[in-house]
């Protein structure tokens, strides 16, 4: 069976590699003329990690990337409200990783070419449109100036070419631009010093003013430094206009530093972090309405193209690597178009539910709690948050995004005794 796979991202690249070792004949098209490692930090759940693992990646993620300790969740004054180890540090058999997210891709090209070969890959190729007939999918393709680049036939088509999906739009021609709620993102790389043990990722602040940061290099571990990932998002307002989406547009360091100058941990300065970035980005938060569907006959969406999201939770991409185990593993059974309606049967719910808790803030309702009941700080989390409250954020959140320990054991084929 031949599969033409739209968009060499981390999704995309995992899930040709996935079918690839099912023994699909995979093709894979992008419209850049050549990867390169571009963008800032991105983490990989344990149980995306375990799909990974599986592609033998685990030694090269392990070699560039940081192995996640713990997730802490903090106010802006640094108290931490909540704390929880992470992939292998909370007993998992996977771990999590933090890394670069040119890094991911780079390592999954590589890893993607040896197993698919040179010829299976094709960049400078842009997908515009796609016809059906016969049983078959016709793929249509113009260059980076938008000339005819030709045509290819292929049993199925996979759509996992971002939030600017072109496959999306040809399926839903009138759906619109992507969904803005008022929310600007400035995200930068730091060299610094190694703050909380080295391996933790921060969530700090509340829904309207947050700071993200965490380490994703092992080299600079090694010369006992960060590579700090951070992520400043600002709440500008529901009426202010969304800017163009662009993750190479220059951050300026006037629109939000004022902001933190005050956020001066003890074991972080933020300031001194944001100031000391090589390059600032600038990027509306921003998503999609969860779709009636993703499989039309043999076409479907994948990754972003499917159920792009807000970052909250660590979930695009590692949702993105899990929807690409999950179609090759419908597809080895019968009928192409059977498969994918069960792929999205099994996929799409989950991922909408994702979609949509993250709009309510997701896990992150907890800093906003914290910022309403105690603005000043608190001299003890328990008066301020319960710990049964709690539980119940981190328990409901980890069971919708399948990040429980018996949901992840469970996928694996394993028994959580």
């Amino acid at each position: 069976m031949k599969i033409v796979i739209a968009g060499a991202g981390i999704g995309g690249l995992s899930a040709a590699m996935c079918l690839a070792r099912a023994g699909f004949d995979v093709h894979v098209f992008d419209a850049v003329s050549e990867l390169r490692p571009l963008g800032v930090g991105i983490n990989i759940q344990a149980g995306a990690v375990r799909i990974l693992s599986s592609l033998g990646l685990e030694a090269d993620l392990a070699a560039t990337a940081i192995e996640t300790r713990e997730l802490r969740y903090a106010n802006r004054h640094g108290q931490t409200i909540w704390a929880d180890p992470r992939g292998r540090h909370a007993g998992l058999p996977w771990p999590q990783f933090s890394i670069h997210r040119g890094e991911l891709q780079m390592l999954l090209f590589r890893a993607a070419t040896k197993m698919l070969g040179d010829e299976r890959l094709r960049f400078g190729r842009r997908i515009v449109r796609f016809e059906q007939q016969g049983g078959k999918v016709t793929a249509r393709f113009v260059d980076r100036e938008g000339r005819n680049a030709g045509q290819v036939e292929a049993d199925i088509l996979i759509g996992a070419d971002g939030i600017h999906s072109a496959v999306r739009a040809q399926l839903y021609p009138d759906e619109g631009p992507p969904k803005w709620q008022g929310i600007l993102m400035w995200r930068g790389v730091t060299v610094g010093r190694p703050f909380l043990g080295g391996a933790t990722m921060v969530q700090a602040g509340h829904h309207s003013q947050k700071f993200v940061c965490y380490p994703i290099s092992r080299a600079h571990a090694d010369r006992g430094e960060a590579l700090i990932n951070w992520i400043c998002d600002l709440y500008m307002g529901a009426q202010a206009a969304p800017p163009r989406e662009d993750w190479n547009k220059p951050g300026n360091l006037a629109d939000f530093l004022p902001r933190y100058e005050n956020w001066k941990f003890g074991w972080l300065d933020v300031p001194a972090v944001i100031r000391n970035a090589h390059a600032i980005y600038e990027f509306p938060m921003v998503d999609r309405d969860p779709l009636p569907r993703w499989s039309h006959d043999r076409v479907t969406l994948l990754g972003d193209a499917a159920h792009p999201m807000y970052p909250i939770g660590s979930n695009g991409a590692s949702q993105a690597i899990i929807d690409g185990e999950a179609i090759a593993q419908e597809l080895r059974d019968g009928d192409p178009e059977a498969a994918l309606q069960r792929y999205e049967q099994r996929r799409l719910a989950p991922m909408a539910r994702i979609v949509e808790s993250n709009r309510r803030k997701g896990i992150d309702v907890m800093l906003d709690i914290v910022e309403e009941r105690a603005p000043q700080g608190f001299s003890d989390r328990e008066d301020v948050l319960p710990a049964e409250e709690l539980e119940k954020i981190v328990g409901d959140y980890k069971r919708l995004a399948a990040q429980d320990r018996e949901t992840l054991m469970r996928l694996a084929g394993h028994h959580s005794g």
